[in-house]
């Protein structure tokens, strides 16, 4: 915030200030009235207003007012003599973010600047983080409140080096939302590693996450470096972290509370710098009551919690989603862009995903390859997807009143159907020819109308 425009009807404030602020590094410029404020504001990019409510011409309210409209990412600071607070506090109402009572000291102007600084460079942050989330992690879609609040802690501790623990169930995002802490991290220039703690077999995890020495077993030929080492600098994600055997446990627990790993059959210890998540879709408190897990390592990663909420959790998410994944992958296998049909979008939404996100992604995959039209429709979803969601009941004959448009097209619909397979005597193959339907789209209609 270095560029501060000065409105005050006082040479000497404008005087006193401008001296001030200059020999501080500001570039300052000083005007007489509001007018000319607004002018200025106008031709130039100003960090900060300093305004005096009371001058003539156009008084400080109707400046901050104007101010917003023309400049609104100008952070506005209002002066107050004696018996004008009542003004001040409606300039603040407008939209200025502090006050100054007259007479003020030096450092009272100083810490104000200071402090709306901080506050601009505080919002700056949050926006580029904002970004960056968008940027990264498209699929982090947050519409509902239980998503928001997961991705407010996200932007609030990735810059952090703290242990995350991420809970959830399988196919939640658990490592997106990992990699979106590491991409938004200091860290996010260097090495993000990822290892399914269930994936490897027993006896070889521990070698897997510290390394071996030569000659520390049979097939040792040579040194190994762990995953810890491969991760030096950056970030390691320990998913299912809950499958982790017992006898590794306290090497672990070692590594986060010395910053230290020693490799299978060596003596020696070796220093890492590396931020740890661990993710799991068991209940970890859980296993620490079954004796499963260690209690003072279950502490040691439950330092910050991030709870995932199930795809049946987020039936508002799932229109944003599903655009979004039907975005990616028509990018990816070169088509072009699809949407979803509504009804297809209420099949969606009336399904459990006991798969989670990962499932959708499936789905619309196998909808966006198999669907041949612009807009997807409920026949190219998935047979369970469809099943499980009840046909939408269809009124014996319209009423003389009713004017939906789309309600007269079901009922037409699903007469026409009828008509075609009782001509046919129940052959799909045909009615499908003589409706002009594939015969999938034919299947899916006859379910969805309750023909079976």
């Amino acid at each position: 915030m270095r560029r501060v425009l000065i409105a005050d009807d006082e040479e000497a404030i404008r005087h006193v200030l401008s001296e001030l602020l200059t020999e501080r590094g500001y570039e300052v410029r000083a005007v007489a009235d509001g007018e000319e404020a607004v002018r200025e504001l106008a031709s130039s990019d100003y960090d900060a207003l300093v305004t005096d409510v009371r001058m003539p011409k156009m008084n400080g309210l109707d400046l901050v007012r104007a101010a917003q409209t023309s400049s609104p990412e100008t952070t506005i600071i209002v002066m107050s003599a004696y018996g004008s607070h009542d003004l001040a506090i409606e300039a603040m109402k407008a939209g200025a973010y502090d006050y100054l009572g007259k007479p003020f000291r030096p450092d009272e102007v100083l810490l104000v600047l200071r402090k709306a600084e901080e506050r601009e460079r505080l919002r700056r942050e949050n926006l580029r983080l904002r970004q960056e989330m968008s940027r990264r992690a498209p699929q982090l879609v947050a519409e509902g409140p239980a998503m928001k609040d997961v991705l407010r802690v996200v932007q609030k501790v990735a810059p952090m080096p703290t242990t995350v623990l991420i809970e959830g169930e399988s196919g939640t995002g658990k490592e997106l939302v990992a990699r979106a802490l590491h991409d938004l991290s200091p860290r996010a220039e260097r090495t993000f590693v990822a290892v399914n703690c269930g994936a490897i077999p027993g006896q070889l995890i521990e070698s897997e996450l510290f390394g071996h020495a030569k000659g520390a077993f049979t097939d040792a030929s040579s040194a190994k470096r762990g995953l810890f080492e491969e991760a030096d600098g950056g970030t390691l994600l320990l998913d299912e972290i809950g499958e982790l055997p017992l006898p590794v446990q306290p090497a672990l627990l070692r590594v986060l509370q010395e910053g230290e790993v020693r490799r299978v059959g060596d003596a020696r210890s070796t220093r890492v710098d590396v931020r740890l998540l661990a993710a799991t879709n068991r209940d970890l408190a859980a296993q620490v009551q079954a004796g499963r897990f260690r209690e003072d390592l279950y502490y040691r990663l439950n330092v910050v919690q991030l709870r995932l909420p199930p795809l049946r959790d987020r039936q508002d998410e799932i229109a944003a989603l599903s655009e979004r994944l039907l975005a990616r992958h028509a990018e990816r296998i070169g088509t072009s862009p699809r949407r979803l049909s509504p009804r297809a979008l209420e099949v969606l939404k009336g399904y459990r995903w006991p798969g989670n996100v990962r499932e959708l992604e499936n789905a619309l995959e196998r909808a966006l390859v198999l669907s041949e039209d612009e807009e997807i429709g409920p026949e190219s979803l998935p047979d369970a997807v469809q099943r499980a969601v009840p046909p939408e009941p269809l009124p014996a004959r319209l009423d003389a009143d009713d004017l939906s448009v789309k309600r007269a097209q079901r009922v037409l619909e699903a007469d026409l159907i009828r008509r075609a397979l009782e001509r046919t005597q129940g052959n799909r193959t045909r009615a499908a020819e003589l409706l002009e339907l594939s015969p999938r789209a034919l299947l899916y209609k006859i379910r969805d109308y309750g023909l079976e």
